[in-house]
């Protein structure tokens, strides 16, 4: 199909007014009046047309797509499963099955035959997808007896999941049935009652639940309820499992609730009030409380406190400067810490009757991302971890406690075959305009040529930490000649609470400036040209290109955004969206505050674009995504169709049946994943 000119959406004026200051939004119809229903015909029509347009110019680099699909599918391996983990009575693990879009979830008794005779299919993905243009699984979790399966589906993007329940054995699909649930789900009360939240009409979770097994729902009892319209709430089960733990924060403050798990409607258990600025987490072991909290340093600090008296916190480890404690978990014998020491990942391993005595797991590499894995049971001696790093791929390891330890269980197999000895990694530091240095991650491939293309990801908000992790999609690029750089910009955490408060509010601008110095550091370092640098950010991180784009057009060959959070200053003016009034911590409310409105609007990507020439740009968005709403990539399309100077490409892909995550399935995802790299490989002019 070929289209000989984008569609050009229509111009009706619109303004606002706050503090004494008139934005004016000429593409604010493009928001459909009865969201988050979206059934407006004009608004409808101009994305098909968006969408046709898209279809017109990517048309011809069809053959370009199938091939990168197809290299990227050979490197999955499509029949696999992960590595079998106890918990009580059973073995459990997932498995895909050749050319699966979805996984099935299986168990089999502790010390049964690994023949296959005793595995029980306890959910299957792939049948529940079926006929579903859309499938994302929610919530999983098994009775405490074993015998019944919880678990949670979204089936069109929306991230409003029905729950259901089965007994195991016989597949018997109780009657129970929750809709709109946006949360775990927690068996409580010997497994006659499931802990859930609900999402409001506005998307937020300000409740958590009790439903009775085999009871109407109208008996469902409300066991909390958050009256902050900026906090949510979510439940969880202590690791001894004990303790129902009921939580509600926002992104700077939070607030602890413990309740019996097999007495959920006893009074809650207050732990401390809350208090602005200060976030905390809790778990218990022998009547002594355990507390990750922020409250003394911001790299938070691990304290202790009586049960009998929840608020007396004493320190168990201090808050520094060079360790962040990013959390930890108890178990029966011994406790794990984990962190990051200069955006390096440490996990080390503590016990409670020596607190001198730390083991941190060692690691072979210089660079590399290590997290604990599944380790579901209280009384455990052997840690399951995980390892990778910009140049390994994923592994699996046990971790033996008394002998210190590590065993190789499983690394991430890659059919069409990965050589590591051919690529090469580096972590470097370029200087921001203010004189921070900003860690960089870069991979390439020892054969490359200097200055060569490169892309460039970042994220920057949120306090998210972008990891030096291991992608076989990114060999597409890396493979023909790019380099591919990670800049932990600020605004995430990856150094610590204060990186990530460098970037939010007043600071916010430091994210844009800190990724644009790094791509000018690249260019001086002789990885690469101006011009021949791709970028790429979603979400966030597509509001991060929105603002690249507008003040250093001139540095990107081609650009990729992702569900981009472009339209900044109107979402945070209306509290009625799902997110926005939560989200005031992170970027400052601008209905009552004149500097906030007067910063975000300075930035705000749709606000500042203007008449000059813009690089080559892709975006994306879900019509049902209720993170950042359709509107705001689309009218930012709009604006920049009418006002940009030059004729480079610019084209709006709507997923219509999908939301913040786009297209769901491992290899319907990869498929996206081929057109943006194609859209890269023709705008920087690369063979494919």
């Amino acid at each position: 199909m070929s289209i000989a000119t984008p569609p050009v959406a229509a111009k009706i004026p619109h303004s606002f007014s706050h503090h004494g200051l008139t934005v004016s939004d000429d593409y604010a119809w493009l928001r459909d009046p009865g969201y988050p229903e979206v059934t407006d015909k004009t608004v409808l029509a101009h994305l098909e047309a968006e969408n046709a347009w898209f279809e017109s110019r990517m048309g011809e680099r069809k053959p370009v797509i199938d091939a990168l699909f197809k290299e990227m599918r050979a490197r999955i391996k499509e029949a696999d499963k992960s590595v079998p983990q106890k918990d009580g009575d059973f073995l459990y693990w997932i498995e895909f099955e050749e050319g699966a879009e979805y996984k099935k979830w299986w168990r089999r008794p502790v010390g049964a035959a690994d023949d296959g005779s005793a595995d029980e299919l306890i959910l299957d993905e792939v049948a529940l997808a079926e006929g579903k243009d859309y499938f994302r699984l929610g919530a999983i979790a098994v009775s405490k007896d074993g015998t019944k399966l919880a678990w949670s589906v979204d089936d069109n993007g929306s991230e409003r999941f029905t729950a259901r329940i089965k007994v195991i054995a016989t597949g018997e699909i109780l009657p129970d049935e929750i809709p709109g649930t946006l949360s775990g789900l927690i068996w409580v009360k010997d497994d006659t009652g499931l802990v859930y939240s609900l999402a409001n009409e506005n998307w937020r979770t300000d409740n958590a639940r009790l439903h009775w097994i085999g009871q109407p729902l109208e008996n469902d009892v409300e066991l909390y309820h958050e009256d902050d319209e900026g906090f949510r709430v979510g439940a969880s089960l202590s690791a001894n499992e004990k303790w129902l733990i009921i939580s509600t924060g926002d992104h700077e403050t939070g607030e602890v609730r413990l309740v019996p798990a097999d007495d959920p409607l006893a009074e809650p258990l207050l732990v401390k009030p809350r208090q602005k600025g200060v976030e905390y987490d809790v778990d218990e072991r022998d009547g002594v409380l355990y507390i990750h909290a922020n409250d003394t340093h911001e790299n938070f600090r691990l304290a202790t406190a009586p049960l009998s008296d929840p608020g007396n916190w004493t320190t168990l480890i201090e808050g520094t400067d060079d360790f962040y404690l990013t959390g930890f978990d108890l178990f029966r014998n011994f406790y794990v810490t984990e962190g990051r020491v200069r955006g390096l990942d440490r996990i080390e391993v503590r016990y409670y009757d020596d607190p001198s005595r730390v083991e941190p797991i060692e690691f072979p590499e210089a660079s590399y991302e290590a997290s604990l894995g599944d380790n579901p049971e209280w009384d455990m001696s052997v840690l399951r971890v995980g390892y990778e790093s910009m140049v390994s791929p994923a592994s699996s390891y046990d971790y033996h406690v008394a002998t210190r330890s590590l065993t190789l269980l499983k690394v991430q197999e890659i059919p069409s075959g990965y050589d590591a000895s051919l690529y090469e990694t580096a972590r470097l530091e370029i200087a921001a305009r203010d004189g921070t240095m900003v860690p960089v991650s870069v991979v390439w491939r020892k054969d490359r040529k200097s200055g060569g293309p490169l892309h460039l990801y970042g994220y920057g908000a949120y306090g998210i930490a972008i990891g030096p992790g291991f992608s076989t999609t990114r060999l597409s690029l890396v493979d023909r000649g790019f380099a591919y750089a990670i800049a932990h910009i600020r605004g995430g955490d990856d150094l610590g609470r204060a990186w990530y408060k460098a970037g939010k509010l007043e600071a916010r601008t430091n994210t844009f400036n800190d990724f644009v110095d790094v791509a000018k550091g690249l260019i001086e370092r002789g990885f690469t040209q101006a011009g021949k640098i791709s970028i790429s950010g979603g979400s966030a991180g597509g509001e991060l290109m929105g603002a690249v784009i507008n003040s250093d057009p001139e540095l990107w060959g081609a650009v990729v955004a992702h569900v981009p959070f472009v339209d900044v200053l109107n979402t945070m003016l209306d509290e009625d969206l799902p997110l926005t009034p939560g989200e005031w911590p992170e970027w400052g409310n601008p209905i009552e505050d004149k500097a906030a409105f007067e910063l975000i609007h300075s930035y705000s990507p749709y606000d500042q674009v203007k008449a000059q020439a813009y690089p080559p740009l892709m975006v994306t968005a879900g019509l049902n995504d209720p993170r950042v709403t359709y509107w705001e990539p689309a009218k930012w399309v709009a604006k920049l169709r009418e006002v940009k100077t030059d004729a480079n490409e610019l084209i709006l892909k709507t997923n219509m049946g999908a939301g913040h995550g786009g297209k769901s399935g491992r290899f319907e995802s990869l498929k996206e994943t081929a057109e943006e790299f194609a859209f890269i490989l023709w705008q920087l002019g690369v063979e494919a």
